[in-house]
């Protein structure tokens, strides 16, 4: 349930962030979040009227203006790149699956047993000896198996045992919607076809038809110039598309994403309006609320490829800090903290205030990579996601359920003073966090 009171060092901690750090550093101007605005940020993405945010919607249009709109009165200009425009389109491809018929051993499937990931426009497949047969039994890692075959260019029947249905249906909900492909990538000539079954077929005949269009995506970009160092530039972003509408549960079929991630888009905007008054960046500042994570971080791939990484000195991405974090009130965790040094620049900063910056706690996870700063990270950025999401039990995650309701603002406006005053010396030119280990293609 939303939280009308919080804890007295969560407020403790908002009070000190602002008057404590101004009192430490007086030449420094201190600016903090308001929670008001805060609330209505976040009321306005989370609102039933954006019908969960799916990308190729009319409704993540209306997301991207709103955005769009708060990035211009925060004062914010587009990126050089865009033009005058402050959303970076983009176009992609879109193949929906129009006909998926599976036969196995002679037995149609149900239609919600079996479903196809394919970048072909059709397969017509028949106990074909050059398609394998493969599983994910019960005693897999679940995520580290799917990551396995579908990384591989092969043509598979992956059979998945039943008891990853939730794992299965959520795959299977993306799959229904359409596989999103960037202009710029290769097709895979490999397909999948996933069902659910313990057994592996002797026989089996496939028939799967997709449609194909060409769609435009946009991420929404705003940029406030460095003082001195304007082509050092330091990121915050957040993804502002969610799952759109499910499966009603209680008459209720909109997924709003409340936490993941119009939380983190509120920060981003946050952010961008704490920055802008204070006037004294050095370096670049870019503020990205990306398009389209949902369905494979397509937003943040494109935005990527439209900037030289060496310039990129850090990227904090934000993901769900609706709620208290494992360590409790006043804390967030940084994903892959040990590979660069700015989560330690993060903690040194917010030193003494009653804020902590923690390492991952959830590493079975892999969250490193399953947001958008993978992208950066494998080019070298010292790119990472904060959050405070206790991931591993929360009922809300991707259901109807993640409203506005469920989230503690306090929270939320703690975390972004935090990260505010944590980003400090790297705005001002002052920190420089190491460097990643390029990834090898």
């Amino acid at each position: 349930m939303y939280k009308t009171t919080a804890p007295l060092n969560k407020l403790s901690f908002v009070l000190f962030l602002v008057l404590g750090a101004c009192a430490s550093q007086k030449k420094e101007r201190i600016v903090s979040v308001d929670q008001q605005e805060v609330h209505r940020i976040i009321s306005t993405l989370a609102d039933d009227r954006l019908k969960g945010r799916a990308v190729f919607t009319p409704e993540i249009e209306e997301a991207a203006t709103f955005i769009e709109g708060e990035f211009k009165k925060a004062g914010l200009q587009p990126l050089k790149a865009n033009g005058n425009d402050f959303l970076q389109r983009f176009q992609a491809t879109q193949i929906k699956p129009s006909l998926c018929e599976i036969l196995l051993d002679g037995k149609e499937l149900d239609s919600d047993a079996g479903f196809v990931l394919s970048d072909q426009a059709g397969l017509n497949w028949n106990t074909d000896p050059e398609v394998r047969i493969l599983s994910i039994s019960a005693s897999d890692n679940f995520r580290k198996k799917y990551k396995e075959i579908s990384q591989q260019d092969i043509n598979a029947i992956v059979c998945v045992d039943e008891s990853f249905v939730k794992e299965f249906n959520y795959l299977k909900q993306h799959a229904d919607n359409g596989r999103i492909l960037l202009n710029t990538d290769q097709k895979k000539k490999g397909s999948l076809v996933f069902v659910l079954s313990k057994e592996q077929p002797k026989s089996f005949r496939i028939n799967y038809t997709g449609t194909v269009e060409n769609k435009g995506l946009a991420n929404v970009v705003g940029v406030l110039p460095g003082r001195s160092k304007p082509n050092e530039f330091v990121i915050f972003s957040g993804h502002y598309d969610h799952i759109g509408v499910l499966k009603p549960i209680d008459r209720d079929s909109i997924a709003n994403g409340a936490d993941d991630d119009a939380s983190g888009v509120t920060a981003v905007i946050s952010l961008a309006n704490i920055f802008a008054k204070q006037k004294d960046n050095e370096r670049t500042l870019i503020f990205a609320a990306f398009t389209a994570e949902e369905s494979g971080g397509y937003g943040s791939q494109y935005f990527s490829k439209q900037l030289n990484p060496d310039h990129v000195v850090a990227m904090i991405n934000i993901e769900m800090i609706g709620k208290d974090a494992k360590f409790g009130a006043n804390s967030m965790y940084l994903t892959g903290f040990e590979k660069s040094d700015l989560g330690k620049i993060l903690q040194r900063n917010v030193k003494g205030t009653g804020f902590s910056f923690y390492p991952d706690p959830y590493p079975e996870q892999n969250l490193f990579y399953r947001s958008d700063n993978a992208t950066l990270a494998a080019l070298g950025v010292p790119a990472h996601t904060v959050s405070t999401v206790q991931i591993d039990k929360d009922n809300y995650y991707h259901t109807v359920k993640d409203e506005l309701e469920t989230l503690d603002i306090k929270n939320i406006v703690s975390s972004i003073n935090a990260v505010a005053l944590g980003a400090r010396s790297i705005i001002a030119g002052k920190d420089t966090p190491t460097r990643l280990e390029p990834l090898k293609n």
